[in-house]
């Protein structure tokens, strides 16, 4: 390449037309992004990030999220372009059946993709949680002369991104805790898929950033490369606060009609549109998918640079393990995402307990024994631990080191810093969500959340979001019923539990009481290929451990047997979840004792039961006993999938009402006497 600066327009245009023509060929998609915010990525890609295509996954590479995933074919054109394992071939299939290259993009499914993302504003959202891991990890790991973890985590934004509500909790959150290595470019285009943001977007961005703690810094001509690449020098050099750049562009730049309106948001330009772009920018109109030669060969250098800059990492992390061998095996095993040798023999024993507990309180005293053995089990709640009990005492608070814990009242104990476990998330349940979502996307950490079932409803898009992606996150919501008691309907879950277990890919578990709160706990941590939902009670529950009653290790076969009497002609099945069991339990045994054979079912967790080999379900549920009982204090719609059209189900239709929990218990009829009935009803 000769002149630097028409070699850089070529770039860049390669970069524009492989989207266009990607977006033209598929009938759809959205061109006016890419158009735009190419120069953008040009100079991200080629002047700023660390990576190495051959290797994605490499633990310290910089992180791209294009929480603007509308603009996909931005990101496919410089996976492509800077050879990850993306063919022309697969930018030509752009949102066909099976391509590598779908209409959003999808972690696991496009090599270099960090994360899905789509729904506007989940990516920034995830974005704070991968930076708020790389702080954590540098801190525990790198010692003077030693760092083996030190990457930057950029994120491309859209006017949409910075509308929706979750990017106001996270990037809050983030000025506040400081994260210097999170530097977001705003594509500020100003125009959105209905029209001019000046519809309903003219907040001042700067101000609010600057507000919120966040080094904030203007590009007013989003083609200048050279003042792009000014302002990212400058945003990596600011250590102490996050960094957002407000790159003023063009969208559907070069388009003749199209450009700066909405027509070229989120439909292809058309065909005479696309060749007016074209010849106003300079480029080939055929054929399609141009690439030239030494504008890929330049591109391509990502190939040499990027193993190049990971052996520079892994001669390093040698010497690290040579001075470090064992935080060096512990950040590797972290890593790779396994759990340690015998970390199960740290989890409590509650068999020998005889006082009633709350669930709430029983995971609590889990959590602190798992925190022990596993460094990597990190979280919070928003802005509920002395509630939901999610903290894990004496391993320190993850804050800014520049304040003192002495003069913030709800310090956990233990490092004030960012070696700190327990993330105070404030009352922000969609951030929350959204960040322990980035930090299982990031690695080396195991992320909690904490808050009350009731407000899973903030947490929802999220939660959906790590489900889909298969990640490792484990939500804590407690005060899971009308048990709540005198809060009153607004805090009493009623569908909350059902509407959960239909997510694909979300295991919700519901114990019983103590013992499968254990179980319960190390079902969540073995669970590698998605999110666990982890259900407890806030009111205390007996202990079921009694000689004659199955061990709560079943728990992990999703259903078992608790307890069941051998005599009497007719037959049913009761099924309990949670709070309940105990509840069906007592009816059980009231209705043996009336010369009934009952069998008392216990059932947390819907998805591992449903898992299992049907040989094992029929065995639990015999098909042929069709007189079955379930109850749950929530929602009845659903328990059809166990009760069939000739069971009952003992449960809520209404929202709940304000007063102690053992009188809404009565008054909605969650009791023995109405599980007793509902049995000899189906028995007549």
């Amino acid at each position: 390449m000769s002149d630097q600066r028409n070699d850089e327009k070529q770039c860049i245009n390669a970069i524009r037309f492989l989207a266009v023509d990607a977006v033209e060929k598929a009938k759809s998609g959205h061109p006016g992004m890419p158009m735009g915010a190419a120069a953008m990525a040009y100079t991200l890609w080629t002047g700023h990030l660390k990576h190495n295509p051959a290797d994605p996954q490499w633990p310290d590479r910089d992180r791209v999220v294009l929480s603007a995933g509308h603009a996909s074919m931005l990101l496919y054109a410089m996976l492509f372009l800077t050879g990850y394992d993306l063919s022309l071939s697969d930018i030509q299939s752009f949102r066909q059946w099976e391509s590598k290259t779908p209409g959003h993009p999808e972690y696991r499914h496009t090599p270099g993709v960090e994360m899905t993302t789509g729904p506007l504003g989940q990516g920034l959202g995830s974005a704070v949680g991968m930076a708020i891991a790389e702080a954590h990890l540098a801190a525990r790991y790198n010692r003077p002369g030693h760092e083996i973890v030190n990457h930057f985590t950029y994120v491309l934004v859209s006017d949409g991104d910075l509308m929706e509500g979750v990017t106001a909790e996270a990037c809050s959150l983030a000025g506040h805790l400081g994260l210097g290595k999170l530097i977001v470019l705003y594509d500020d285009n100003r125009v959105c898929l209905a029209g001019s943001t000046a519809l309903s977007f003219t907040e001042d961005i700067g101000k609010r950033f600057e507000a919120y703690g966040w080094h904030v810094q203007s590009v007013q001509d989003g083609c200048d490369v050279h003042s792009i690449d000014r302002a990212l020098n400058d945003a990596k050099a600011e250590k102490g606060r996050p960094s957002i750049l407000c790159v003023r562009t063009t969208i559907g730049c070069g388009a003749p009609h199209k450009q700066n309106t909405s027509e070229s948001h989120g439909s292809p330009l058309g065909i005479a549109e696309l060749q007016g772009a074209k010849e106003a920018l300079g480029w080939p109109l055929e054929p399609s998918f141009f690439v030239p030669e030494d504008v890929l060969r330049y591109f391509r250098n990502a190939l040499t640079a990027g193993p190049a800059a990971q052996e520079v990492w892994e001669q390093a992390f040698r010497r690290y393990r040579k001075d470090n061998p064992e935080p060096a095996a512990e950040f590797l095993r972290r890593i790779k995402g396994e759990l340690p040798k015998g970390w199960e023999s740290a989890l409590p024993d509650y068999e020998k307990e005889s006082k009633d507990v709350a669930t709430r309180k029983a995971s609590e005293g889990v959590m602190q024994k798992l925190a022990v053995v596993l460094p990597e089990l990190m979280g919070g709640s928003a802005d509920l631990n002395p509630s939901v009990l999610t903290w894990i005492k004496g391993f320190g608070d993850f804050q800014k080191s520049d304040v003192s814990p002495e003069d913030i009242q709800g310090a956990v104990g233990g490092e004030w810093d960012y070696r700190g476990r327990n993330i105070h998330f404030g009352v922000r349940e969609h951030a929350m969500a959204a960040i322990a979502g980035g930090m299982a996307l990031h690695g080396g950490v195991i992320p909690y959340t904490g808050t009350f079932l009731m407000f899973s409803d903030y947490m929802r898009p999220s939660m959906r979001l790590a489900a889909l992606m298969g990640l490792r996150v484990i939500y804590v919501f407690t005060h899971d019923s009308i048990g709540v008691g005198e809060d009153g309907p607004t805090h009493q879950p009623i569908e909350h539990l059902m509407s959960m277990r239909v997510m694909p890919n979300l295991t919700v578990i519901r114990p019983a009481d103590a013992c499968e709160t254990i179980e319960a706990w190390r079902a969540a941590l073995l669970n590698q290929s998605g999110p666990t939902a982890l259900i407890f009670t806030r009111q205390t529950v007996p202990v079921l451990n009694q000689p004659d009653l199955a061990p709560a290790r079943n728990l992990k076969r999703g259903g078992y047997i608790l307890w069941e009497s051998s005599k009497g002609k007719h037959q049913v099945i009761l099924i309990g979840t949670g709070s309940e069991v105990y509840i069906a339990l007592a009816a059980g045994k009231e209705l043996a004792s009336e010369g009934i054979r009952v069998r008392v079912v216990s059932l947390p967790c819907w998805k591992l039961f449903d898992r299992q080999p049907a040989a094992y379900r029929d065995r639990i549920l015999p098909p042929r006993i069709r007189t079955r009982v379930a109850v749950e204090a929530g929602i009845r719609l659903g328990w059809e999938h166990y009760v069939g059209l000739d069971g009952a189900v003992v449960g809520m239709d209404t929202f709940g009402a304000s007063a102690p929990a053992g009188v809404l218990y009565e008054k909605f009829g969650i009791t023995v006497e109405k599980v007793v009935a509902a049995a000899k009803a189906l028995l007549k």
